[in-house]
């Protein structure tokens, strides 16, 4: 990330970056009304005017972020890691048994698993961390990366008072993170759960998704009108295009979340979290990838002793909307092998298996796709059941043929 984007993310994921904006245009607008004349006049009055508009815009929108974190207080506990807070959610009883992280995909608060969360406390210490820059979390220092962010869990794990080892579980883009915390800490792990973690394979050699710059920008552009309380013209910006895909799994998640969905995109309101996920998903790109290779991400063997569970479907059945997606952008569509795509991604998954001497594959159940964690939230609360049990029964771990 070259050094002025990085300067602007970390800018706009300050909450008064809104004020000390419209604040900066306002006196220079006055300033040169003052100075100048004629046109030079004209125009700084008209910057005078737009800065008093963005003012007012900017107020109102620090105004409902304090109220709603007046309304929603963080539950669980604010730690200082590295200069800033990080919020971890702490409950249940271990009664000796490892605590189970969860880490959804994206660059998601530990909210967006609430519901797995929820189903587990009641059973075992289950633990929830807002990423920096989500939830109740501060931005952090930038660039957000994947190594910062793992080391940033130990110590808010510690921080917290938690004890491992722990049962890492981790969904998508979660799951690249548990590995490579994993490789940096293999004695903090008790067992590593991939719940469909994003290969790195398939963003190194994968065929170019260009609507993934998209997905990284465009939330930031949203958080930036929230800003200056532009909030109908943020939230039409949010939606895009319309798929019926993505609107079934919306609607699902916030089934499943409830009001926690609510109350964390209150609290979110603005680029703060989007600055974050745009920083850290600079890696999602072959030179990113390329880039931490060596020094972040695990390899064949690096986790051998290290029990190893790949969770996710059998098939693709969510693949013809990724290929069309990829095909409709390409320089020549039409061109996509669906086949051979198919293939890559399917293999590429399950290289996580080689990770680890103790590695085995579950298969989630048929009709679900990449994320199963909410549409089948029972199937992934015994697969960690099942994985606390066999930990219980003591070594050696066996993987399953």
């Amino acid at each position: 990330m070259t050094g002025p984007r990085r300067l602007a993310l970390a800018f706009l994921s300050r909450d008064l970056a809104g004020l000390w904006t419209a604040g900066t245009v306002l006196a220079v607008g006055i300033a040169a009304a003052l100075l100048g004349d004629g046109t030079v006049r004209i125009v700084a009055m008209a910057a005078a005017v737009l800065g008093v508009l963005l003012l007012s815009g900017t107020l109102r929108h620090l105004i409902a972020l304090r109220k709603a974190r007046g309304r929603n207080p963080p539950p669980g506990v604010l730690v200082k890691v590295g200069g800033h807070r990080l919020h971890v959610l702490a409950e249940g009883s271990a009664a000796g048994r490892p605590p189970v992280v969860w880490m959804p995909g994206g660059h998601a608060g530990g909210w967006a698993l609430h519901h797995l969360h929820r189903a587990l406390r009641e059973e075992t210490r289950s633990i929830l961390i807002d990423r920096p820059g989500t939830g109740w979390s501060d931005a952090g220092p930038f660039p957000r990366t994947t190594d910062r962010e793992a080391r940033e869990v130990l110590e808010a794990l510690e921080a917290a008072g938690e004890k491992g080892p722990f049962v890492l579980a981790g969904h998508s883009f979660g799951g690249l993170l548990f590995a490579a915390l994993a490789r940096r800490s293999p004695g903090s792990v008790a067992a590593l759960l991939l719940l469909d973690a994003t290969p790195p394979d398939t963003i190194a050699y994968g065929p170019p998704v260009p609507g993934l710059a998209r997905m990284k920008w465009r939330p930031v552009f949203a958080g930036v009108l929230q800003l200056f309380g532009l909030d109908a013209l943020a939230d039409r910006l949010s939606k895009g295009p319309p798929s019926p895909e993505y609107e079934r799994l919306d609607r699902l998640i916030r089934e499943r979340l409830g009001e926690v969905w609510h109350n964390a995109r209150a609290l979110e309101r603005g680029p703060r979290a989007a600055c974050a996920s745009a920083s850290i998903f600079d890696e999602l790109t072959p030179r990113g990838m390329a880039s931490i290779a060596w020094t972040t991400l695990p390899y064949e063997g690096d986790l051998d002793g290290i029990p190893l569970l790949l969770v996710a479907p059998g098939d693709m059945q969510d693949l013809e909307q990724v290929a069309e997606m990829i095909d409709d952008e390409a320089p020549t569509p039409g061109q996509l092998d669906a086949v051979r795509l198919q293939r890559f991604y399917q293999r590429s998954r399950e290289r996580y298996l080689n990770l680890s001497d103790l590695s085995e594959r579950v298969t989630a159940p048929p009709g679900t796709a990449h994320n199963f964690p909410y549409e089948a939230p029972d199937f992934v609360i015994e697969v960690v059941r099942q994985t606390l049990h066999r930990l219980a029964a003591g070594p050696p771990w066996k993987a399953q043929p």
